[in-house]
C-alpha cells in the first residue's frame, strides 16, 4: 500500500466506518470521536486533535460537508477549502485513524451509529450541560454516557482560529 493509499484508506463512508470501528472495539481499543469543519488547518486544530487522540487508542474525526458548513453561518465565503480537501488534510495527520463526512447540522446520527467511548469537543462547550437547546451542549453526550462512555473538553489554543487566519490573510 502506498502512502497515498494509506491516507485514502482512512476516509470512509459511514457503513464502512462502522465496520472498522467495530473491529477496533473487538480488539479492545478505546474509540475517541470529535467533529468540526477544519476549514483551514492551523496549530489550534492540530493541538486539539492530538490531545483528543491521546484520550484513547483510535481517533475518529467527523468533518462537516460544504453544505453543512454553509448552514452554520460562519461567513459567506466559508468553507475556504472544499470537503474533499479538508478530509484529505485531516486524514494526513498521523494520530487520526478514521475520517468521515457528515451532512447534517450535527453528527448525532454518526455518534449513534459508531457508539464512541469518548466524545470530545473544545472547552467552549460544557460537558455537564444537559439542555440540548443551549449553545454549549455537546450533541450526542447523552448517548455516549448512556453507553458507559465519557464526554471530555479540551482547552483551545488561544489566538488560533480559522476566523483569525482569514483576518490575517486579508491584511
Amino acid at each position: 500500500m502506498t502512502r497515498l493509499e494509506f491516507l485514502q484508506d482512512k476516509i470512509l463512508a459511514l457503513p464502512l466506518a462502522k465496520t472498522r470501528v467495530e473491529s477496533w472495539k473487538y480488539k479492545g481499543d478505546k474509540i475517541v470521536f470529535t467533529n468540526g469543519c477544519f476549514d483551514i488547518l492551523h496549530k489550534g486544530h492540530v493541538t486539539y486533535l492530538a490531545k483528543a487522540a491521546a484520550l484513547g487508542q483510535r481517533l475518529v474525526v467527523a468533518v462537516n460537508t460544504d453544505d453543512s458548513v454553509r448552514r452554520l453561518g460562519k461567513s459567506p465565503e466559508r468553507p475556504i477549502n472544499a470537503e474533499d480537501a479538508r478530509l484529505t488534510v485531516i486524514a494526513a495527520l498521523g494520530f487520526v485513524d478514521l475520517v468521515i463526512l457528515f451532512n447534517n447540522d450535527t453528527p448525532l446520527s454518526e455518534i449513534e451509529l459508531l457508539q464512541p467511548d469518548v466524545l470530545v469537543k473544545g472547552a467552549d462547550y460544557d460537558p455537564n450541560e444537559t439542555d440540548a437547546t443551549k449553545k454549549t451542549y455537546i450533541v450526542g453526550s447523552d448517548i455516549v454516557r448512556k453507553n458507559g462512555g465519557e464526554v471530555r473538553v479540551i482547552e483551545l489554543e488561544a489566538g488560533f482560529s480559522t476566523t483569525n487566519v482569514i483576518a490575517q490573510l486579508r491584511k
